[in-house]
């Protein structure tokens, strides 16, 4: 048991020393790889590449380690090498690659297999190896661009360099390219023998005399730009100011305005206190003169009611005066009636005799008159055809020089139509012209009378604001001294009124004798006042009615009978009747009451005094006159005594009192005439 387990011991530990000394060997023969190297072990019959780490035995592997982190290949074009463009402007550019092998086993082997993994690791070696690719395509991709496109669009240049070269170099990987550097070349650097350096020259001079161009015009855009902003900042700077000074003045016009105005409200308040104290005034006045007046109406009043009262005394003691005086003169005149008949009868005997003598008159006078106008007419006859044949020869002579002066004067007449059409015309044009600049004028005139009277208006109102506030203070005092003016005048009214009413009771106390003596006086006076104005209105018309009556029997043919004297007077005896009886129906109430239905033509004086008489057709009563025949009818009584006392008053007015009745119904009436 013991053997066993001793060698079961001593295997364990044999085989323990043994994975020792595995383990230990195979630490020492395995190689660990780094990143971005890439462990190539050659084998009897293969190689392997391993990225992570591989056993290689002594004397039967070899290994290389190859560097596979990316590298940079710089390429740098200058001065005469510098990169052509498509417009032959060569630019200076620096480009750098990023190359790498692939990590594959197959493109390892492939780099280690051309160039060794040492040279595969070199950077000279590969800026040896890929200089001459990259350059060629950098050439090619530069001459395919403008300059001005292969500096701006340097992505594109990049793209298109990656893209011409290829990513897969032969077991290398181009990874980016980047582009250090691009600049144009300078002209310094420049052949300008070169055919394309020189068109590059001229290329460049051509675009830099543009830009120069863009640049100055640039340049003097921006000075015109800075000079267009200073010039509109000073403009704005002044706008300001002056918007300054325009808020200075205006706010100095406001004080001023403010001020003003509260001078014109100051005004204002003086003149409605002075229109207020004149307006108080007036009132005062309009009051003391409505109390005048008032007292004079009173007075008025008084004095009219006692003037009517003192009237109807008047008329009543006038009444029953002429009741006496037509009592005297009926009694006069029925005594002259009975005289008047007596001497109208010898008047008609005489006038009967008269018209005998004026029918044989007449008679003799009528063939006298007869063989005088037989004469004239001969005469008149004979002397009408000389004249008849003298003026058909003178008309025959005038209408053939009429005729001719007709002419001329139509001839004449044309032109100088013509010339006054002209004159017209003319007057029209300078009346219309004239009348044009009268109207400016007056419109000027006008709008400078309105402008001044605006103002007078403007300096008037002001002023009446002023009066009336300095007037209401006045009124205010004079208000108060009117008060006691007034209290004193009522005072003196009431007086006066008391005088005048002891004095009214004083007339009234009067006797009926005095009273009645003093109407009487009071009327005379106005009687005679009344007639000297009556007398002398028609001693007026008298003048004129004889001028007009003397004109008119100037040329008047007209035979008088009965004498000179006799004819005037009796001439002058109507008109005065009938002027008399005008003048009293005018200025008597009575009369014009009594006969007022006669003279407004509601009823006829003849034809009532004839109906009345119409009754009575007796032969005693047609030879009576009227006025005789009325006062019998009136001695007789009866209740048509008043009416007939009327009607004889109103026959007296007439003038046909003294007309027989036979006359007024009818009858022909025999009396002389003048005419």
């Amino acid at each position: 048991m013991d053997v066993i387990t001793t060698g079961f011991g001593v295997l364990l530990a044999v085989v323990l020393l043994v994975a020792i000394g595995v383990v230990f060997l195979v630490s020492r023969l395995f190689r660990k790889v780094e990143q971005g190297k890439a462990l190539i072990i050659s084998k009897v019959r293969r190689v392997d590449v391993t990225f992570t780490g591989a056993v290689v035995l002594p004397v039967l592997h070899k290994s290389e380690i190859m560097d596979i982190s990316v590298k940079t290949i710089d390429i740098e074009r200058t001065g005469q090498e510098g990169l052509i463009c498509r417009d032959n402007i060569r630019a200076d550019i620096r480009i750098t690659f990023f190359v790498r092998v692939n990590k594959t086993t197959e493109d390892v082997i492939k780099v280690a297999q051309a160039i060794g993994t040492a040279r595969a690791s070199d950077r000279e070696t590969l800026q040896e190896l890929f200089n001459a690719k990259f350059s060629e395509a950098l050439k090619t991709v530069g001459k395919q661009l403008d300059f001005v496109d292969l500096y701006t669009k340097r992505n594109e240049f990049r793209d298109q360099i990656i893209r011409v070269i290829g990513t897969d170099l032969n077991g290398y990987s181009l990874e980016d390219a980047a582009i250090d550097f691009l600049e144009q070349t300078p002209l310094s650097k420049l052949d300008a023998a070169n055919i394309l350096d020189a068109q590059g020259i001229r290329k460049i001079t051509e675009l830099t005399a543009i830009e120069h161009i863009r640049t100055n015009e640039f340049q003097r855009n921006e000075q015109k730009e800075i000079t267009r902003q200073n010039v509109d900042a000073r403009e704005a700077i002044l706008e300001l100011e002056r918007r300054q000074a325009d808020a200075e003045l205006k706010q100095n016009r406001e004080i001023e305005t403010l001020r003003a105005r509260e001078d014109a409200e100051i005004s204002k308040v003086r003149a409605e206190e002075r229109l207020r104290s004149e307006a108080a005034h007036i009132r005062t006045d309009e009051q003391l003169g409505i109390q005048k007046e008032n007292k004079a109406r009173e007075i008025a009043v008084a004095e009219k009611n006692r003037e009517r009262v003192i009237a109807i005394e008047s008329e009543r003691i006038e009444k029953d005066r002429m009741l006496e005086v037509i009592g005297r003169q009926r009694e006069t005149e029925l005594s002259t009636i009975s005289k008047d008949k007596e001497v109208e009868v010898e008047k008609r005997a005489i006038a009967e005799v008269i018209r005998e003598r004026i029918a044989v008159d007449k008679t003799v006078a009528e063939q006298e008159e007869n063989i005088k106008r037989l004469r004239v007419v001969e005469e008149a006859e004979r002397t009408r055809q000389a004249v008849i044949i003298q003026a058909e020869a003178e008309a025959q002579e005038a209408l053939v020089k009429d005729i001719k002066a007709a002419e001329a004067s139509e001839q004449a007449a044309k032109h100088k139509a013509r010339e006054n059409l002209v004159l017209a015309e003319a007057r029209q044009q300078a009346a219309e012209l004239e009348t044009r600049a009268k109207i400016r004028l007056a419109e000027g005139a006008q709008a400078e009378a309105a402008a001044t009277g605006l103002a007078q208006v403007q300096v008037r109102e002001r002023g009446a604001e002023a009066i009336e506030k300095e007037g209401r203070a006045e009124a205010m005092v004079e208000r108060e001294k009117a008060l006691v003016l007034a209290d004193a005048l009522r005072d003196k009214l009431k007086g006066e009124a008391e005088g005048l009413t002891e004095k009214a009771a004083a007339m009234a106390a009067l006797t009926d004798a005095s009273r009645g003596h003093e109407e009487f006086r009071l009327r005379l006076e106005a009687e005679k006042d009344l007639r000297l104005a009556e007398i002398n209105a028609q001693h007026r018309v008298a003048e004129s009615q004889a001028m007009v009556l003397a004109a008119g029997l100037e040329k008047a043919n007209i035979d008088i009978v009965g004498g000179d004297t006799m004819f005037f007077d009796r001439l002058v005896n109507s008109i005065t009747l009938g002027k008399s009886v005008d003048g009293f129906v005018q200025h008597s109430e009575v009369a014009q009451s009594l006969a007022k239905p006669w003279l407004d033509g509601e009823a006829s004086f003849p034809a009532d005094l004839t109906r009345i008489l119409g009754s009575l057709n007796t032969g005693d009563v047609q030879n009576l006159t009227v006025s005789a025949w009325l006062l019998q009818q009136i001695k007789a009584g009866g209740s048509n005594s008043d009416k007939l006392q009327d009607l004889l008053r109103a026959a007296q007015q007439l003038g046909l009192a003294d007309q027989p009745i036979a006359a007024l119904s009818g009858s022909p009436r025999q009396r002389g005439t003048g005419e």
